[in-house]
């Protein structure tokens, strides 16, 4: 037979019959079932995650993608198998979609080394499954490339641009405050998301392309293009071509994904007004290698990077804006004295050769100067205290300035029940002044940390005009969402964290200036109030995945991963140096 090295393609990985050459063989007899020939199955192959999924609209033009990767693949000589795997969407997810990106996660891991693939495309958008497919393959180890589905286009109301999934936010806030009436909320949501892709704007998916070029995972240029543009095809078949490449090069996973790689994705995420929800997922990515984030560093380094692209929901436009500014090439090129040029990439380049490759800089206003930044301030702070001992993070690029130093009397929801039933009740005792407490929506609590910790504002409030409050809780928050939000309170309450302590008529104090989150009653108290709290312990009736989920989900600071698959040693911090 002139197959390749039993190591490598269609040999590699074989099914166990006692007999290592009838597993080949038998292997060889199944696969010509499906009309290949002996050449085709000398090639490398490059396994492709297919994630389309009728209730993914975010994935609407994976198949299309799929054709234009087997086509760079073949082109550079290798063999293309696409492979299914799950697939996850933010709006049909129950109970969300957090709670399955671990699964998803499980699920592109062990595919990845079940099957014999030489190399492997991911094909994500929708939040969570690029986080989930970058965790799996850190964890499979064969070299690995990722291919985002790209953003959605914009929308028009009324003449107005509108584009998911901060407009959805925005409008409906207007529909609550009773600003617009059911006939024209129905006529905006026909206009929000006018085609396939992922959120318009710089949300978690758009975050998470963002950071996968910038890890030097996904090519050069590879972040921004529209789902529906020539553009978005050319980097599929260009994505193809370069995971045949990577083959030769032995490209895996752990020569890209480096300490100074992650944080390269770091200074992005500040620089790019990015989702709090990138801090979990990076956390969870870098932990799948023993490499921990420093929130403490992280929250130093927030102070030297201004936010630069002009984008919602921390600016005005939206993500075709960004791709004709040149998209992450534009932002690289504005940081590059803060970043690791040497950080390798997938085309096995630089990163400092990449953007000497880079088309020339031109004239436009989405991505900024560090000199004329967005907001000066930094994304995202990092916030400690009594209230939040192992940390909590505020979006203060997307915060009402006058609330980032504010002092007011707790209102508290046990859970997101407990918010329902009051939220918009007339006789909820509340004032524009006070400041919302969501518990129990942490990873245990909920179970899943959902993004409910955009508290609504009370409906008779919404209804006097107030746009914002500072809200609290162990929650998440859509990345496309802004407010005075603090947010992965940790330990969550749950889990026995002071948030459990808070009550109806507390003082809370946020300073972001001075990075504390502090509940204004005695430690003693505190403590008192935490021993009379009955922690609600998984049902022994709990069964299947949300019976792992409960058992071996970490908090937030650690990515919400489980923990049997993080790296069972930490070999680096960052931002930071090597620690072992």
């Amino acid at each position: 037979m002139d197959d390749p090295t039993p190591a490598a393609g269609f040999r590699k990985g074989l099914t166990s019959y006692g007999d290592r050459e009838f597993s080949a063989f038998l292997r060889k007899a199944f696969i010509k079932g499906a009309g290949y020939s002996d050449d085709a199955l000398t090639r490398p192959i490059v396994g492709i995650v297919n994630t389309a999924s009728g209730y993914n609209p975010c994935h609407g033009n994976a198949v299309a993608l799929l054709e234009a990767v087997k086509r760079g693949v073949m082109l550079a000589g290798g063999l293309p198998v696409e492979f299914p795997t799950i697939s996850i969407h933010e709006s049909f997810a129950h109970p969300t979609s957090m709670f399955l990106r671990n699964l998803m996660a499980m699920d592109t891991e062990e595919m990845i080394r079940a099957q014999p693939m030489d190399a492997v495309v991911l094909i994500g958008g929708c939040d969570k499954t690029v986080p989930a497919q970058l965790m799996g393959a850190a964890s499979a180890g064969v070299p690995a490339i990722q291919l985002v589905t790209g953003p959605m286009l914009t929308g028009s109301h009324e003449g107005t641009r509108v584009g998911a999934c901060t407009d959805c936010r925005r409008y409906w806030g207007n529909f609550r405050a009773g600003e617009i009436d059911e006939a024209e909320i129905g006529r905006v949501n026909d206009q929000l998301v006018p085609s396939v892709g992922t959120c318009s704007v710089m949300g978690t998916a758009s975050t998470m392309a963002c950071i996968a070029e910038a890890l030097g995972i996904m090519l050069p240029g590879g972040a921004s293009a529209p789902a529906v543009t020539a553009d978005r095809m050319r980097v599929a078949e260009k994505t193809g071509a370069t995971a045949v490449a990577m083959i030769g090069r032995q490209l895996a996973p752990e020569k890209i994904l480096t300490p100074r790689a992650f944080e390269n994705a770091l200074r992005v995420l500040l620089a790019i007004g990015g989702s709090t929800n990138g801090l979990i997922h990076l956390a969870a990515i870098a932990g799948r290698l023993g490499i921990a984030i420093d929130l403490d560093a992280f929250d130093r380094m927030g102070r030297e990077t201004p936010v630069l692209v002009d984008l919602k929901p921390s600016g005005g436009g939206y993500m075709e804006d960004f791709h004709r500014a040149g998209g992450m090439a534009a932002v690289l090129r504005e940081l590059r004295p803060l970043l690791h040029l040497d950080a390798l990439t997938v085309t096995g380049r630089t990163l400092g050769e990449e953007l000497d490759a880079a088309r020339p800089a031109f004239v436009q206003e989405i991505v900024r100067s560090r000199e004329r930044p967005v907001f000066a301030g930094g994304g995202i702070a990092v916030l400690r205290g009594n209230l939040a001992p192992g940390g909590a993070i505020i979006k203060q690029a997307a915060a009402s300035p006058e609330l980032l130093e504010h002092e007011g009397r707790a209102v508290v929801f046990e859970n997101a029940e407990d918010m329902a039933r009051w939220i918009d009740d007339p006789a909820l005792d509340v004032s524009a002044t006070d400041v919302l407490v969501l518990k129990n929506i942490g990873p245990i609590g909920a179970p899943g940390m959902p993004e409910a910790g955009l508290i609504p504002i009370p409906r008779k409030l919404a209804r006097q005009g107030v746009k914002d409050m500072v809200r609290i809780s162990d929650g998440r928050m859509s990345g496309t969402a802004a407010g005075t939000i603090v947010l992965h309170v940790t330990p969550e309450s749950a889990a026995g964290g002071p948030l459990a302590a808070v009550r109806t008529g507390d003082r809370i104090r946020l300073s972001v200036a001075q990075r504390t989150i502090s509940l204004l009653v005695s430690e003693a108290e505190v403590a008192a109030r935490l021993a009379k709290t009955v922690r609600v312990e998984p049902a022994v009736t709990e069964r299947g995945y949300r019976k792992l989920f409960l058992r071996s989900v970490t908090q937030a600071d650690q990515g919400c991963d489980f923990d049997f698959l993080r790296a069972t040693e930490c070999k680096h911090r960052v931002p930071g140096e090597k620690t072992g």
